[in-house]
């Protein structure tokens, strides 16, 4: 080969990166947006039950105030608000603790009901999220200034459930009609459907941080001066 061809294959233009090549973070989220474009209705309808059920849990504790005080009465019982007080001051701590519990939460009452039953998570996660709205509510004025920037937290980490929930549906649909998903047999449509849970699961954790992180700082910098300020 001649020095003159060499000197035209190194002096060959580089193809230029794509954006998924620069970012992996594009990457790693291309899967799931993937799978909402296709099932956009059903993760629609996931996201306006469980907002819709928090919702409803706090106009109802609001509406009957016994149902907040039973519901705070079981946190104080089972250490929960203990647990709180003693972590709020080392918010990085909390912002530790939160995301295990959330992970913990998500795996028991989501994930793994619906892996042995098809959407039993999505069942057991709407009842636990209308208890979670009834111990939210804005029963007095100091919770009804911490619900300011809790909405966020709301916002953000029930967004990471409602994928979860959307991952159980995909599970559970797959199963009973693999159809649904391109596959011939009840095995081969549970193990898509697996796949697809494992992706959307995995888009979560990125929510579970910042959730928990926002969490635990807006809790020990926020609610205080914003109840001085408020009232």
């Amino acid at each position: 080969m001649s020095r003159k061809t060499i000197a035209t294959k190194d002096q060959s233009p580089q193809r230029p990166l794509t954006p998924s090549a620069k970012h992996p973070l594009l990457r790693f989220l291309r899967k799931p947006l993937q799978i909402i474009r296709t099932n956009f209705r059903a993760y629609f309808t996931i996201n306006a039950i469980v907002y819709g059920l928090v919702i409803t849990g706090l106009i109802a504790a609001t509406v009957f105030p016994n149902l907040s005080a039973t519901r705070v009465a079981i946190l104080e019982d089972n250490g929960t608000a203990d647990l709180v007080r003693s972590l709020i001051n080392t918010p990085w701590l909390f912002s530790l603790t939160i995301l295990g519990v959330n992970l913990t939460t998500g795996a028991l009452w989501i994930v793994l009901p619906s892996l042995i039953v098809p959407f039993a998570g999505i069942a057991m996660f709407a009842y636990k999220t209308f208890t979670l709205g009834l111990a939210m509510a804005p029963t007095t004025k100091i919770m009804a200034v911490a619900l300011i920037p809790h909405s966020l937290t709301i916002l953000i980490e029930f967004q990471a459930y409602a994928l979860l929930m959307f991952g159980a549906y995909i599970l559970g649909r797959s199963w009973v009609r693999p159809a649904t998903i391109g596959t011939r047999n009840h095995r081969q449509g549970y193990v898509r459907g697996l796949q697809q849970l494992g992706w959307l699961s995995l888009s979560t954790l990125p929510l579970f941080i910042v959730g928990a992180i926002w969490e635990a700082f807006s809790l020990r910098y926020l609610v205080s001066p914003l109840t001085q300020w408020l009232l």
